[in-house]
């Protein structure tokens, strides 16, 4: 199956503060494993159901990760009722709480791919907990990207509460996402300072004709306030 540009991912169970769940202290690499894997089974989702059916050989090759170290990530995804997985003659996989109607983002998937790879996923070695945090930060962002302005518009204590991540290792991951080129920081007008600024984070290969650099200044600070906010 071709990849989309971009695929459904169900978003619930993150507003719902799921990411917390995803520890350096549990499990370490197994957790950043599982978060790999989820993106690529997404990326192979049937857009109209949410079931993915991919190989244990294609999904390590996208992954760029062992089987051994797969097999984790998938059973650390299926205990936090994330997917929902079965044999019958293929490897399938159902993203839980597939629903079109609502309670889902947009997430990139063929900009990220050279070749069958995800490329950034071959510049992690499982090895650093910044590499868990960036990737629980991109789904962050992914569940919390504004449709208007293509940003997810979040404070440090918002991404402490929904991610876990502490204020002084934010800097860290988002700097590795940036140097990897799956997201950037933009500096938008502050809501809650007429003078000040403040950062909104865009994920690459999403909605790319909306930026700063398109629409600049006519952004005013309301728009970049999330609902519930």
């Amino acid at each position: 199956m071709a990849i989309r540009k971009w695929v459904n991912l169900p978003s619930v169970w993150i507003e719902e503060h799921g990411l917390k769940k995803f520890k350096w202290t549990d499990g370490a690499s197994d957790n950043t494993a599982a978060l790999m894997a989820l993106v690529v089974i997404a990326h192979h989702a049937d857009q109209e159901t949410g079931l993915t059916k991919i190989t244990y050989d294609d999904l390590c090759a996208a992954t760029d990760m062992s089987r051994a170290k797969l097999s984790k990530g998938l059973s650390l995804l299926e205990r936090r009722g994330i997917v929902k997985r079965w044999q019958d003659g293929r490897s399938s996989f159902q993203l839980v709480g597939y629903d079109l109607s609502g309670g889902w983002c947009k997430l990139p998937a063929k900009p990220l791919y050279v070749g069958p790879v995800v490329e950034a996923f071959r510049h992690f070695h499982l090895r650093s907990k910044a590499e868990l945090n960036a990737l629980k930060l991109y789904l962050l962002f992914a569940a919390r990207r504004g449709r208007d302005t293509n940003l997810a518009n979040i404070s440090f204590d918002k991404i402490i509460e929904y991610s876990g991540i502490r204020r002084h290792e934010i800097k860290a991951a988002t700097s590795l996402l940036a140097s990897l080129s799956l997201a950037y920081i933009e500096r938008v007008p502050s809501s809650s300072n007429d003078y000040g600024v403040a950062n909104a984070y865009r994920l690459a290969g999403l909605e790319t004709s909306v930026h700063m650099g398109t629409r600049g200044r006519r952004y005013e600070a309301a728009e970049f306030e999330f609902p519930g906010e």
